[in-house]
């Protein structure tokens, strides 16, 4: 556990006593507005993790949700608009801390274990408070040298476009592709998010970066460059999904052997070849039909975090707790954040501030 980590654990636990039944939420306007208000400690049901919350990332996606209720699972991209009366809510889905209860039925968590989740999105509990919600099957252990805040087989060349390489969505495909042995990866990313990309490929194996600041033709000059002659290009992933992202990919995709999955839901994809095959991954699949996927993907990763194969996005901390979910919002909505994850800390910081000011 870092430093800050556990000093701001150990805050946490004089400021609040294990039975408390109070704590502060962080509501969500559109705008954004944060409305910070006082909320019943979430009790967990069967199956169910309580953790107090030490870290939570701060999704763009939140800065648009009670506007035009967005997906709040897409990190750093903007959204198609649906559900536009969407009522304001506690928004916040990934959780890291400190288990405070478990529920009825699980068996693998206990008070007291440091654990990371995935809050079941737009159901109460969420993370943007002092104690959040998970369900066990979406929840991990994190190994003691990961902070909060943070095959020997021949290459058989397969292909892959990851357009959006930088995002989180984009790194942590990176580092399961290199895991699977996949070559070459042609990940697409800004000039910013380069060298952060550049230090999770393997370019002995083919792969690259290509800049898609450069204009379309040149990415898809790239895409086409990272090819040998007359071989096919048979797999994307598109974690834009959007602003011509597809469209560059399918210039170089195999119209009839290809494959091609995005990450936002509730979009007609238009122009896309007849022959390609089309699919979207959404991470809430795994509250749902894919939870069983869930459960081992969870725990694969807290295997890849322990075994260092696995890295988390780098963060940029935004200080205050609660209170400095505002402006972490308004700087993911304003495009101010490039190949980073913005971590809130100390959720109960903020309530010291406000206990000692009378608020």
């Amino acid at each position: 556990m870092s430093t800050t980590s556990a000093r701001l654990s150990a805050l946490s636990h004089q400021i609040r006593s294990a039975g408390t039944s109070t704590m502060k939420e962080a509501i969500v306007h559109k705008g954004p507005r944060v409305e910070i208000i006082d909320s019943e400690v979430p009790k967990p049901g069967p199956g169910q993790v309580v953790t107090k919350v030490v870290s939570v990332e701060v999704w763009l996606s939140s800065t648009r949700l009670p506007t035009v209720q967005s997906n709040t699972y897409i990190k750093n991209r903007k959204r198609p608009t649906f559900m536009p009366d969407a009522p304001a809510v506690n928004q916040g889905d990934d959780i890291s801390g400190i288990v405070h209860a478990v529920g009825a039925n699980v068996s693998e968590f206990r008070p007291g274990d440091r654990v990371a989740a995935f809050h079941e999105m737009m159901k109460p509990g969420g993370s943007y408070a002092e104690y959040a919600l998970s369900w066990a099957h979406t929840t991990f252990r994190l190994p003691e040298k990961t902070t909060f805040e943070d095959p020997n087989t021949p290459t058989q060349r397969t292909p892959l476009v990851i357009y959006g390489a930088s995002s989180a969505i984009g790194s942590y495909a990176i580092q399961f592709a290199q895991r699977s042995n996949i070559h070459p990866l042609i990940c697409i990313a800004g000039h910013a998010g380069a060298s952060h990309v550049s230090h999770l490929i393997s370019p002995e194996k083919g792969d690259v970066v290509v800049d898609y600041r450069s204009g379309d033709e040149a990415v898809v000059a790239g895409i086409r460059g990272a090819l040998r002659e007359e071989e096919k290009l048979e797999y994307a992933f598109d974690a834009v999904s959007e602003k011509g992202s597809y469209g560059n990919i399918c210039k170089v995709l195999d119209h009839e052997t290809g494959a091609i999955t995005f990450v936002l839901p509730g979009k007609k994809y238009e122009g896309i070849p007849a022959g390609v095959r089309q699919s979207v991954t959404t991470v809430g699949s795994v509250h749902g039909d894919l939870k069983d996927f869930g459960y081992v993907v969870f725990r694969y990763i807290s295997k890849g975090l322990e075994e260092g194969w696995f890295r988390a996005q780098p963060q940029e901390v935004v200080l205050g707790g609660l209170g400095g979910l505002q402006g972490g919002l308004e700087r993911l909505r304003d495009g101010k954040v490039s190949a980073v994850k913005c971590e809130l800390l100390g959720m109960s910081i903020l309530v010291l501030w406000s206990e000692m000011c009378g608020g």
